[in-house]
């Protein structure tokens, strides 16, 4: 127990970075008079690092295991977090997004392929929950600088936060050799080339899934606050308010989730965040309706965030336990290109249809999770892989 404590510890690190970007740059962007879209510069990169870390997370862990990889990856974003605070341009910045991107990709993928082959789907949940929760925080206290002035000191504060993390993780490393193991330290989990994960039709499914969803979560993290800032008429710490409540939406959805998970079974959880989310871009569509739009993004974290952790749940059943190391950190690459790939798109369609375009845009996201989704459970209802009990 004490060692999922670390686990739950380190997803809270993972989160911290995750949000800061979306709440500070309203203020960065002012404070270094650049243009509102440079933010998809600093973003690109943090999500390209994360994937080519990803993509590269099985043999990573396999050498050194996962409490090492865990701890070196939380001090590199740690580093990253206070290079933020210090730059001076935004070339240093993306300097500094490098650091954080490389840094985030491994941990995630190799504890999330422990958590799916050795603990129950509440778990799982709840580990993405902790997630949720180091990105609720953050937000509020950039919020907290901001409305000091000082966006630097909310990079700062976070540094100091994520150092401690990582000194536990460090900490940690007799613990991991004392209790259990990491899943990659137990066995050798089965190597895919990237052709054959090409050539498997029921992963490129999921792919689309995994994309779609980590698109709306990090799309809503980064412009979320700027929607309703520019069609609320809400200011710049106010709307850093807002995407805390979305944070916390997001860690209050899984969560829940967690605590139902021996209640309702893992389909069952995710077609009910699909009709939440449904719900909560009608909110989002509503006009001049400020509190009804901050509902609306806080369920569109309530709803989206539990859709990501019970598909990675389900990775060991859908696929089996000897190559789901390397279809999770294909699922993760795959993750962050719509992390990548969502805000400078909505960047482009901003450009050109204005901010009022925001709930469309998540809309049509969702269009394509919900086609992917349906055609993933008729391919696995042919293969008798479909349970509704797990």
């Amino acid at each position: 127990m004490l060692l999922l404590t670390i686990i739950y510890i380190a997803f809270i690190g993972l989160g911290i970075p995750d949000s800061l970007i979306g709440a500070a740059w309203p203020a960065i962007y002012t404070d270094w008079a650049i243009s509102e879209s440079a933010v998809s510069v600093i973003t690109l990169t943090i999500s390209g690092c994360t994937v080519l870390s990803s993509v590269f997370s099985t043999g990573v862990l396999n050498r050194y295991g996962a409490h090492k990889v865990s701890a070196v990856s939380t001090a590199m974003t740690a580093l990253a977090l206070i290079g933020f605070s210090l730059a001076p341009n935004l070339l240093v910045m993306w300097l500094c997004a490098i650091l954080l991107g490389l840094g985030a990709g491994a941990i995630d993928a190799g504890l999330n392929n422990y958590i799916a082959l050795h603990y129950t789907a509440n778990h799982m949940n709840l580990l993405h929950c902790f997630y949720g929760i180091g990105v609720s925080i953050s937000p509020y206290i950039m919020s907290l600088a901001i409305s000091g002035g000082a966006w630097r000191r909310g990079y700062l504060y976070a540094f100091l936060l994520q150092s401690i993390i990582t000194v536990i993780l460090f900490a940690s490393f007799p613990l991991w050799k004392k209790g259990n193991t990491s899943a990659l330290e137990e066995e050798t989990p089965k190597k895919l080339s990237i052709p054959e994960m090409l050539g498997m039709s029921k992963l490129r499914t999921v792919w689309v899934i995994m994309l779609a969803t980590n698109a709306i979560e990090y799309v809503c993290g980064i412009w979320g606050s700027y929607y309703l800032i520019q069609t609320k008429d809400l200011s710049v710490a106010q709307g850093a308010v807002a995407l805390t409540l979305y944070y916390a939406g997001m860690a209050s959805g899984r969560f829940l989730s967690g605590i139902l998970a021996q209640k309702i079974y893992t389909w069952n959880r995710i077609y009910t965040g699909m009709i939440i989310l449904f719900g909560a871009i009608l909110l989002l569509l509503i006009p001049n309706a400020v509190v009804l739009s901050i509902a609306g993004l806080f369920a569109v974290g309530f709803g989206n965030g539990s859709i990501y952790p019970n598909f990675l749940h389900l990775t060991p059943y859908n696929f089996g336990k000897d190559i789901s190391q390397a279809v999770m950190g294909s699922q993760i690459a795959l993750a962050y290109i719509g992390v990548m790939l969502a805000p400078p798109a909505f960047a482009l369609v901003n450009s050109l249809f204005g901010s009022q375009s925001f709930p469309i845009f998540v809309g049509l996201l969702f269009l394509v999770m919900v086609i992917a989704i349906f055609c993933l459970v008729k391919r696995i209802q042919s293969e008798g892989k479909y349970n509704k009990k797990i």
